[in-house]
């Protein structure tokens, strides 16, 4: 389905630039491949939260499954693209090695935004990041040589999406 669309997108509109937000695909190495070949500008993939929480915020995901497929899609020429939710109840130690496993696999572009509580049977912010604290977490992650990094409270991965792919 991811293919098809980015296929159907290029031939509506050839000189559209398309990004694409898929899930692990369940570690499959040939749906990677088929989503690949279709050429999108930017293969966005969200870890979401830190290792510590995936048992709680992603129980059907796998902190390695997510990294490997963004290596994957990397070392396929791909740029790469992550977003993470803050303020359910990471660590910045946390969120620091997150951001160096996100580099050693090549992703390229980060965003960092608030958590924020869908409804009463979601999980509970447990910290609201003040905006200085975003600016802070930006820095360090540009300093750790992501290409693009976009941190605030209300950013979501796709946020100023136009703007990653240039």
């Amino acid at each position: 389905m991811f293919a098809a669309t980015i296929r159907e997108v290029r031939t509506a509109v050839s000189a559209c630039r398309v990004e694409v937000l898929i899930p692990d695909l369940g570690g499959s190495e040939e749906a990677l491949a088929v989503v690949v070949n279709a050429g999108p500008d930017v293969l966005g993939h969200n870890l979401e939260t830190v290792p510590s929480l995936y048992s709680t915020v992603r129980p059907q995901a796998g902190y390695e499954r997510s990294l490997q497929l963004l290596e994957r899609a990397r070392k396929s020429g791909n740029v790469t693209k992550s977003g993470i939710m803050v303020g359910l109840g990471e660590t910045r130690k946390e969120l620091s090695a997150l951001f160096s496993d996100l580099r050693s696999v090549g992703c390229d572009i980060l965003t960092l935004g608030q958590y924020l509580q869908p409804g009463r049977d979601h999980l509970q912010v447990k910290k609201l990041y003040h905006p200085d604290e975003f600016t802070s977490l930006k820095k360090e992650a540009d300093a750790m040589g992501f290409r693009r990094v976009v941190s605030g409270p209300l950013v979501r991965s796709s946020y100023h999406a136009e703007q990653h792919s240039r």
